[in-house]
């Protein structure tokens, strides 16, 4: 026998938060127009009572001021001439009755001729006193508000005036009032709900169906992933104004400690022409390299038609400064390589001098050429202190000897410190000053391997070398005055700096080079600021151009 398992209740799903406002809307304009409604029967309740006792007032004021009421009064049978008198005048103003009466409340007029003589049902002693009253009060026809007024011949009471409308006449009045606002009220509720309906189904759209706690729950996972992605993302509005900004392109666009700048211009932030352009164009951007103060970067860019554009940023700080390095050590073993090749040839050429009995020149040639090998090595070994700095130099020599360029260390060259100055960004700026120099001073200048791509020559020339046997002079020294610099000077004899280049050399970009990306000297100038050093370019026309760099290092050490 099989036993039926209960089944798990199923909880049922919160309503959305669009459903839920809807709710509320239509409660709370049911309740606002049942207010006004409510509100608007009990004044116009008032104020058909006020204006009933208005008229009533007026039509008695104006019946006691008459004279031939007076004359009708003095008359000795008055009835005669006031009954007519008083139902035309009834029937003008719309009153439900007019009684005029003797001070001792003996009827002379009534809308029932049967009950003229009989005594007025209400109270006429303020009117026996001289003033006009008003109150409510069941008479023979019904409850009523009613005015009652002396009337004066001379300076004497002779008689008193009433004139009321009937409360059933004041309530149907009322009544219709009533209607007409009930169907204004119902209006009003459909518009309302309709209204309400539009607007919520719009935000039922916009936020999915999603219920309170479902999106409260969602803008918390919105709000760890930006500040967990450690790329950044910046959100820019239609008018180019930051919408969001997460932590990683805080930190990459050097925006931390700012405050807040989110609705601040993507012009206002600070940032490198370059850049800025980049970010507020209306183009896409795709794998875009660009330079801040401290950090390269890559800049990806999708505008949206109508809502703004979605940045993406990576830092590539690293990745260049790695890329730097492996070109330095892929230069250092191509240059091995080659070597390797030209020291099998001279020991083909050394056995083969030996097998013809010519020992002595096959000495002679074997020591020539360990010399002028040997030579460079030594004198940038003892030199430069730094291996890695040491390493980049002979690399950097034997790459420029393939390309018949003699690369030499300058006489005054000395250094064996660089205390606070990392390895990685000495190779960033003497790799990319050699790599210009070397393509400047190149005859022809085409083939020139460079540090970065599409980095701007040195000299930034293609013609032959302006001085003879094409050459690139470094300088490696420590700097003891004002202060303790590192000092970095790269000379070639080119063709020279081209006219009015001025500080745009320096610029990302910037090239004479046919398609170069332009971000090999803009990146010599970022890492020389990052560490508060500076960089100077000089025309040696006719014999090339010098770039300087000093960087300010720590005390101490053994210098030039």
């Amino acid at each position: 026998m099989r036993v039926a398992r209960p089944r798990p209740a199923v909880r049922s799903r919160p309503r959305s938060l669009a459903g839920q406002l809807f709710a509320m809307q239509v409660v709370l304009v049911a309740v606002v127009v049942a207010g006004c409604a409510l509100f608007a029967y009990l004044s116009g309740k008032a104020q058909a009572r006020e204006s009933a006792t208005h008229r009533a007032r007026a039509t008695t004021q104006a019946v006691a001021d008459s004279p031939s009421v007076r004359d009708a009064i003095r008359s000795p049978h008055p009835s005669r001439r006031l009954q007519p008198y008083a139902e035309e005048t009834r029937r003008d103003t719309g009153v439900t009755f007019i009684t005029i009466m003797d001070t001792d409340g003996t009827r002379w007029t009534h809308p029932d001729p049967d009950r003229i003589g009989e005594r007025f049902v209400g109270h006429t002693g303020p009117a026996l006193e001289g003033r006009t009253f008003d109150e409510t009060y069941t008479g023979t026809l019904g409850p009523s508000v009613r005015v009652v007024t002396p009337v004066r011949d001379g300076g004497r009471i002779v008689g008193l005036v009433s004139a009321g409308i009937a409360v059933d006449t004041i309530s149907e009045q009322v009544s219709d009032q009533l209607a007409a606002l009930l169907a204004v009220a119902g209006g009003a509720l459909a518009l309302g709900g309709l209204g309400t309906y539009v607007v919520n189904a719009r935000l039922r759209r916009h936020t999915h169906g999603m219920n309170a706690a479902e999106l409260s729950r969602l803008y918390d996972y919105h709000q760890a992933t930006l500040h967990a992605v450690r790329e950044g993302l910046l959100l820019l509005d239609g008018h180019a104004r930051v919408a969001l900004v997460n932590d990683g392109a805080r930190t990459l666009l050097g925006l931390t400690g700012r405050g807040e700048v989110v609705g601040s211009p993507v012009t206002a932030l600070g940032l490198p022409r370059e850049l800025t352009d980049a970010l507020s164009g209306a183009e896409a951007r795709v794998d875009e390299v660009h330079l801040t103060d401290r950090r390269v970067i890559v800049v990806n860019t999708s505008p949206i038609a109508g809502r703004g554009t979605v940045v993406t940023l990576r830092d590539h700080t690293e990745l260049r400064a790695l890329t730097g390095e492996l070109d330095s050590v892929r230069g250092f073993a191509e240059a091995l390589r080659s070597q390797a090749h030209e020291a099998a040839n001279r020991l083909h050429t050394v056995v083969s001098l030996i097998e013809l009995g010519r020992v002595r020149d096959a000495v002679d040639f074997a020591t020539e050429e360990l010399e002028l090998a040997q030579a460079l090595t030594d004198r940038v070994v003892s030199a430069v202190g730094e291996p890695v700095l040491a390493a980049l130099l002979l690399g950097k020599a034997a790459q420029a000897n393939e390309r018949g360029i003699d690369l030499t260390l300058s006489e005054d060259s000395h250094v064996d410190d660089t205390s606070g100055l990392p390895a990685r960004d000495l190779v960033t700026v003497l790799g990319n000053l050699i790599d210009n120099a070397v393509e400047a001073a190149a005859p022809g200048g085409t083939g020139a391997p460079e540090a970065e791509p599409g980095a701007a020559p040195g000299a930034l020339g293609k013609a032959e070398s302006a001085g003879g046997t094409p050459r690139v002079t470094v300088t490696v020294a420590v700097e003891e005055t004002p202060a303790r610099r590192l000092l970095l000077r790269v000379a070639d004899n080119g063709p020279g700096l081209p006219g009015g280049a001025g500080e745009a050399l320096f610029e990302r970009g910037w090239s004479t080079k046919s398609g170069g990306g332009g971000i090999g000297l803009a990146l010599v100038r970022q890492t020389a600021r990052r560490h508060g050093g500076e960089v100077h370019a000089r025309d040696l026309r006719p014999t090339g151009a010098e770039f300087t760099v000093r960087l300010p290092c720590a005390q101490g050490g053994a210098h030039s």
